[in-house]
């Protein structure tokens, strides 16, 4: 994941704060790129919606989570702002700033809840109501939220341990690229529940991609007895695969997440599955039922149940399925 560093937060923050004054100001000649469904003079058509989220700056699953955003508001008229922030701090100033813009809705992660805790409670305090998506399966409900959107990362890890006793493995590393996200922490922990085998976990900097071929490479050497690499995305998973070779270790590589990228590692065999929770659908859902909320005042899950959208194995036997809209950028 290419992270965005915490020290350049306040000038994220500022560009961000410029973009969505012009954007709810219905400013034709902003060329942002960051709006949606505006009308012919440039004002929004229809509510104004903010996505929120902790995804690093050019890494491609949340690409594909502001696609599935857009395509539902290019569906319902919605005028979208989006912007991400991987600095918990930098991601709650970022919500603060458009609860303080009066939008319609908001839609946003959790993968440090209690960093966000306070800038969701002012969002409620305005009446401006706010969903989840990707991160916080746990935290949702009792932080007021309307509804959920996303995988239950829990039950996701319990099955790719079950998947891994299946396979015969019998040493996994996971590897969490970044410390704290609770989405990561209950991944391993789930393959860790349901695993039969040895499970550890290996922390890495997941803003560094060669730092995180170097650190896997490095433990698989050190320990011949890993055959499994767990890895949290499919970049990583791509790096987890250079590793093995370079270390000369017989570890496998499997992954959580999916990419057009990782697509051809899975049908030769390179990573013998990815677990795909379907991002764009979970940043589509998330703004359309903000505007059903709005419009027609439902509610996805009756509010209180989580609306998921994986956990979906891909293997090399139904790739195929896949690969097709993998390519068009949006699986």
């Amino acid at each position: 994941m290419n992270t965005p560093r915490p020290s350049s937060a306040s000038r994220r923050v500022a560009i961000w704060t410029a973009t969505v004054c012009l954007v709810l100001a219905g400013c034709s000649g902003a060329g942002t790129g960051d709006e949606e469904g505006t009308d012919a003079a440039g004002g929004p058509s229809g509510p104004r919606i903010a996505l929120i989220t902790h995804g690093g700056e050019g890494d491609a699953f949340w690409d594909l989570v502001r696609k599935g955003a857009e395509a539902a508001a290019a569906k319902d008229g919605v005028a979208l702002t989006y912007a991400s922030d991987a600095d918990p701090a930098g991601q709650a100033a970022l919500m603060r700033d458009v609860v303080r813009q009066r939008v319609d809705g908001i839609a946003v992660t959790l993968a440090k809840p209690g960093a966000m805790a306070r800038a969701v409670a002012e969002a409620q305090a305005a009446g401006i109501p706010v969903v989840g998506l990707n991160s916080g399966i746990d935290t949702w409900r009792s932080a007021g939220l309307l509804g959920f959107f996303g995988q239950d990362e829990s039950v996701a890890g319990r099955a790719v341990g079950d998947r891994l006793d299946d396979l015969g493995a019998r040493h996994a590393l996971c590897v969490v690229h970044e410390r704290g996200n609770v989405s990561l922490e209950a991944r391993c922990a789930g393959v860790k529940k349901a695993f039969d085998g040895e499970s550890e976990n290996l922390y890495v900097d997941g803003t560094d991609l060669d730092a995180v071929t170097t650190a896997v490479t490095a433990r698989l050497g050190q320990d011949p007895t890993i055959d499994e690499v767990v890895a949290n995305g499919a970049q990583f998973a791509l790096a987890a695969v250079r590793s093995a070779r370079d270390a000369r270790s017989r570890a496998r590589v499997v992954t959580f997440d999916l990419s057009k990228d990782l697509v051809p590692a899975v049908q030769s065999g390179d990573v013998r599955f990815a677990v795909d929770q379907q991002p764009y659908l979970q940043g589509y859902l998330a703004v359309d039922a903000l505007w059903l909320y709005r419009t027609n005042g439902n509610t996805l899950g009756g509010g209180e149940k989580p609306v998921l959208t994986g956990p979906a194995f891909v293997t090399r036997k139904n790739v195929a399925a896949v690969a097709r809209f993998a390519g068009a950028g949006t699986r």
